[in-house]
C-alpha cells in the first residue's frame, strides 16, 4: 500500500499517469463479468446482441466469446466463475456437458437434457435452457406465426431439437420430427410424447412423400455444410413457413430452396438467437430487454 500511494507523491509520475474518465466520481463498481463459451464461437453475435442489451438497461457489462476445446469445458467454466464470473451462455458442442456440470436445473432444462444457461449463485450452478422459448418468442411475437392448430415438420433430431420441442408440444394440430436416422427421432418422440401428453411422430426423411406441412423448421447442420435435406419439392402447403435455426449475413442454402418451393414466409434463426438471448439476460439481471431494436440492428448493420 505504500508503494502504491508514494508514486502519487511525485509531479511527475502524475503527469504520465492516465485515469480513464467516470460518468459518477464515486463510481467504482466493475463491469459485471459473462461470456459465451462453444467451439467454434469467433463467429458468436453473442458479445454484440448482449452488450446492446446492457447499454438499454444501464447495465455495465463485460460480455465476451470464448473458445473452449473438446475436454476443457469443465475446467474453462471453473476458472471463470473464480476470476468473478457472473454466468455463462454455453453453445456446440458443450450444451449436454453444462447440463450434467449443473447443480440445479430449471424445468426446461430437465426437459431438454441441454443448458444453454449457466447463473452462478454462491456455490451452485444454476442451468437453464432458453432455446425453445426464444425460438417461440420469435415466431409468435415477431414473425405473427399462431402456431396452433397447424401441422410443424422439424428436419433434425439432434441437441438443437431437444431445446425447442417441449414448447412447441402447446401448439400444433400435428408434430412430426423427421431424421436421416430415424431411430433417434424415435427417441425424442417417444420421451416428449410422454411428456407432453400429445402424440409426435417420427420418421425419416423418405417418408415424408405425400405429406405437407404449415411449418417447417430446419434444425440439422445441413446449412453450415452448403447443403439441404433430402426432403420434398412439394412440402409446403400455402401460405406455409420455413424456418433455418441456423443464421447468415446471406440465406442460407434451405431458405433459398424453400422460396423457390413454394414457401411464402422464409426466415433464419437470428431472431430465435436474440429472443434466447433476451431470455439469458433476463435470467442474470432481472430486466428483460427490448429485442426488436437488437434484431434490426443486426439485420442492418
Amino acid at each position: 500500500m505504500r508503494k502504491a500511494y508514494s508514486a502519487w507523491r511525485s509531479s511527475s509520475d502524475r503527469k504520465n499517469v492516465s485515469i480513464p474518465p467516470m460518468s459518477d466520481p464515486f463510481d467504482f463498481e466493475r463491469p459485471r463479468r459473462y461470456a459465451v463459451m462453444g467451439h467454434p464461437i469467433s463467429h458468436s453475435k453473442s458479445p454484440v446482441i448482449h452488450s446492446q442489451f446492457a447499454q438499454q438497461c444501464g447495465i455495465r457489462l463485460d460480455y465476451t466469446a470464448v473458445q473452449v476445446d473438446p475436454g476443457g469445458f469443465a475446467q474453462a467454466v471453473e476458472h471463470f466463475r473464480a476470476a468473478g464470473g457472473g454466468g455463462l451462455n454455453v453453445t456446440v458442442p458443450f450444451k449436454v456437458e453444462a447440463f450434467k456440470l449443473a447443480s440445479r436445473l430449471s424445468d426446461r432444462a430437465e426437459q431438454a437434457g441441454a443448458v444453454n444457461t449457466l447463473k452462478f449463485n454462491d456455490q451452485e450452478l444454476y442451468g437453464d435452457n432458453t432455446d425453445g422459448v426464444g425460438l417461440l418468442r420469435d415466431l409468435e411475437s415477431n414473425l405473427g406465426v399462431n402456431l396452433k392448430g397447424k401441422s410443424i415438420l422439424i428436419l433434425g433430431a439432434g441437441g438443437a431439437v431437444r431445446g425447442i420441442l417441449a414448447p412447441l408440444c402447446d401448439a400444433p394440430k400435428r408434430l412430426v420430427i423427421a431424421n436421416r436416422t430415424v431411430s433417434r427421432a424415435q427417441d425424442l418422440s417417444e420421451q416428449f410424447s410422454r411428456l407432453s401428453g400429445i402424440t409426435i411422430e417420427a420418421c425419416g426423411f423418405d417418408a415424408l412423400s405425400d405429406q405437407h406441412f404449415d411449418v417447417v423448421l430446419n434444425a440439422t447442420a445441413a446449412s453450415l455444410e452448403g447443403q439441404v435435406p433430402p426432403i420434398p419439392e412439394d412440402i409446403f402447403r400455402p401460405g406455409a413457413l420455413a424456418y433455418d435455426l441456423m443464421y447468415a449475413d446471406q440465406p442460407t442454402p434451405f431458405m433459398i430452396w424453400s422460396r423457390d418451393h413454394g414457401a411464402s414466409q422464409v426466415v433464419d434463426g437470428l431472431g430465435m438467437l436474440v429472443e434466447q438471448a433476451a431470455e439469458s439476460f433476463y435470467l442474470w439481471h432481472g430486466q428483460r430487454p427490448r429485442t426488436g431494436p437488437v434484431i434490426q440492428a443486426l439485420r442492418c448493420p
